[in-house]
């Protein structure tokens, strides 16, 4: 039986690839204010703004590229049973070619109903106001943003909670609920980081520190998962 690793990603491996984090451009995303764009009330103040914003991201999106990161966990599938847990909306993870993968925050390529949550549909292109999901409501984002709940934390910890083996890649582990996953890491299970800038982390485990750019740290860390 394969062990499990289990790979928390965020936003400082899809940077690599040539999107911005709004963590880094101090509070703007792409020059907006967080507050206009990515929370319920800026949805219900402006859906026209929000939904030309993602549209917009979603252009960005298709222009950049998995790199040798993303490319690099889908070696790990040699050896391991391998769990993506990303913090990102973007679907670099499937297109480097990954098996599992649970998104917290949503995808940019999915929309749903603004009337169930659960009515999720892909997307090829843009989304409009006029644009329906199959029970007549407006079409949003599936997005999770400030102040709606994270519904697949559970499914995270979960996984979390059976990793042999746990990664941290590119994300400060400062946003909640998914900096409370590594606690959920059984305590004999180590843990990598890999980050240029070392995040605090307040834990028991064995913890071991590469602090470097996703791009030249992962494949010298899968290199040696796989030694």
């Amino acid at each position: 039986m394969k062990k499990r690793i289990v790979v928390l990603t965020g936003a400082g491996i899809s940077v690599e690839s040539g999107l911005k984090t709004f963590r880094g451009s101090g509070g703007l995303w792409e020059g907006y204010e967080i507050t206009e764009v990515a929370t319920p009330e800026a949805w219900q103040k402006d859906p026209a703004l929000v939904l030309r914003f993602y549209n917009e991201r979603r252009a960005q999106a298709r222009k950049v590229q998995p790199n040798e990161a993303h490319k690099a966990l889908v070696r790990l599938e040699e050896k391991y049973e391998v769990c993506i847990i990303t913090q990102n909306v973007d679907d670099l993870h499937e297109r480097a070619g990954s098996s599992q993968i649970v998104h917290l925050h949503g995808m940019l390529k999915q929309a749903r109903s603004v009337t169930n949550k659960h009515l999720i549909v892909d997307l090829e292109g843009d989304i409009h106001l006029g644009d329906l999901a199959e029970d007549g409501g407006q079409l949003r984002p599936h997005i999770v943003w400030f102040g709606e709940s994270v519904p697949e934390i559970v499914r995270a910890a979960e996984w979390v909670s059976m990793a042999d083996i746990l990664l941290v890649i590119g994300t400060s582990l400062v946003v909640y609920p998914a900096a409370g996953l590594v606690d959920y890491a059984p305590i004999d299970s180590p843990i990598y980081v890999v980050d240029p800038n070392k995040p605090e982390v307040w834990s028991q485990h064995q913890i071991t520190f590469l602090e470097e750019g996703a791009t030249t740290g992962v494949p010298k860390l899968v290199d040696q998962l796989l030694a």
